[in-house]
């Protein structure tokens, strides 16, 4: 069961007594000495790389938990930087446990520092979202050559590594393997792609079992030590399109258990995508909650 399932104020942000590292779109990082982070998964949701302005209730939990179950089950295939996820073992000082613990269990994880990659490394199963739109203006995915005729969300022959630069605000920028040789070498470059295909394919065999496809997801790397290591989150909702298999039909939109939910409903707007991003109604938030609940039981029973 995840963990503080019951609890269901939604946190919007997190404001502890100890060195801001950073703050991403949906997380917030805290410095813990010189090797080490807090990061903090709010319930905050971004969409087309702009923050909602409203919170999705459980989705922190729900992303931690299922990052904690992938990083255990993909260990055999490259090391990661989580330390623990459980908040009583952090070492955290003790008016932060007393005024936060309750708030930061279940969605909280104490990671190494590492020297993440300028390189998000995505990995696409199926001919779906921004590389639907790419196949039908230039017959093309990031530099993939696509034979003609192939139907939306249709299954590819091979899995695509297809990356993007890293963008802290604004949109992330489908690159090219070349370019990413141009940025990570050639070497590394090789390395990642490789991993990434690795991960996503064991990953997908196992999802499948549980009748999930997995359609498409992203990896984030950093160095530690020169070291080659998984970082950020895993084959989440957030990270990832998540099918439900029985109900699969190339051809058309699928029903999803992760934010597409939400990206679907924000297409039927007139929203440029750019901030400030458009409040939600209310079921909207409600089936996207229920839909990360959902999927993190199916994946983890």
């Amino acid at each position: 069961m995840l963990t503080g399932k019951g609890q269901m104020t939604p946190v919007w942000e997190t404001r502890l007594p100890l060195p801001r590292f950073g703050r991403g779109k949906v997380r917030d990082i805290y410095q813990m000495g010189e090797d080490k982070l807090l990061i903090v998964t709010t319930d905050r949701l971004s969409a087309f790389d702009v923050v909602l302005p409203e919170p999705i209730p459980g989705k922190g939990k729900v992303l931690t938990q299922i990052s904690v179950f992938w990083f255990d089950f993909l260990s055999d295939v490259i090391a990661n930087h989580l330390i623990t996820a459980d908040v009583e073992k952090m070492n955290l000082p003790e008016e932060i446990m007393e005024a936060h613990g309750h708030e930061l269990q279940g969605r909280s994880m104490l990671v190494k520092r590492t020297q993440p990659l300028p390189v998000e490394c995505v990995i696409r199963g199926f001919l779906a979202g921004s590389g639907w739109k790419d196949y039908n203006r230039t017959g093309a995915v990031c530099g993939h050559q696509l034979p003609q005729g192939l139907a939306q969300c249709e299954e590819f022959e091979a899995p695509l590594f297809t990356p993007a630069t890293k963008a802290t605000e604004g949109h992330d920028m489908n690159i090219d393997f070349d370019q990413t040789v141009k940025i990570l070498g050639e070497d590394l470059s090789m390395k990642v792609r490789d991993l990434s295909l690795e991960i996503y394919n064991k990953g997908r065999e196992y999802a499948r079992t549980k009748g999930i496809l997995i359609a498409d997801t992203k990896f984030e790397f950093g160095l530690l030590n020169d070291k080659l290591i998984l970082i950020d989150e895993v084959l989440t909702p957030d990270s990832s399109r998540f099918w439900p298999e029985a109900q699969y039909k190339p051809g058309q939109d699928q029903p999803s258990f992760d934010k597409q939910i939400v990206r679907n409903f924000l297409e039927t707007l007139d929203w440029d995508k750019t901030p400030p991003g458009p409040k939600l109604p209310k079921e909207v938030i409600e089936k996207t909650s229920q839909a990360y609940q959902d999927v993190f039981e199916r994946l983890t029973k």
